[in-house]
């Protein structure tokens, strides 16, 4: 029986710190394999930020929407401005983006010192857990089946 893969090359394997070449084509790499295996085309960005009156950043949350799933990367409130609602109206602001553009899904992980209870009080559902994350903390997964929106 053949192998259909090529033998492997003769190269070097290199250990750095942050590359943002290398961080860029494995994004390029990666996105077309999984447009090409899914025909979902590939992932559209979302961010969703509030300032202040100075212009101050308050928040922000970043996310990406692929096919029908929304997935948040991030979501930051300043430490005064926490419990203030910016971190739900963020949120909102998200899922009513992600919704628009066609999605019925949004899916957000949390680590258990952080703000999976906020995630839980806007109907997040937990799919799983990963222990390992440094202090014996772990790491909360949610989705959330989103209403569709016009």
């Amino acid at each position: 029986m053949t192998s259909p893969h090529q033998p492997p090359v003769t190269a070097s394997l290199l250990i750095g710190a942050k590359d943002a070449a290398l961080q860029q084509r494995l994004d390029d790499e990666l996105t077309a394999f999984n447009a090409k295996a899914t025909g979902a085309g590939d992932p559209e960005p979302i961010s969703v930020k509030v300032t202040d009156t100075d212009g101050e950043l308050v928040g922000g949350l970043t996310a990406w929407v692929w096919g029908s799933c929304c997935a948040v990367d991030m979501l930051w409130v300043r430490a005064d401005q926490r419990h203030a609602g910016w971190g739900g109206k963020l949120l909102r602001a998200a899922e009513e983006e992600s919704a628009r553009r066609g999605c019925t899904e949004i899916i957000v992980s949390s680590f258990t010192f952080q703000a999976p209870d906020f995630y839980r009080g806007h109907g997040y559902r937990e799919t799983g857990r990963t222990d390992g994350i440094p202090g014996g903390h772990q790491d909360v997964h949610f989705h959330k089946v989103l209403a569709p929106r016009p």
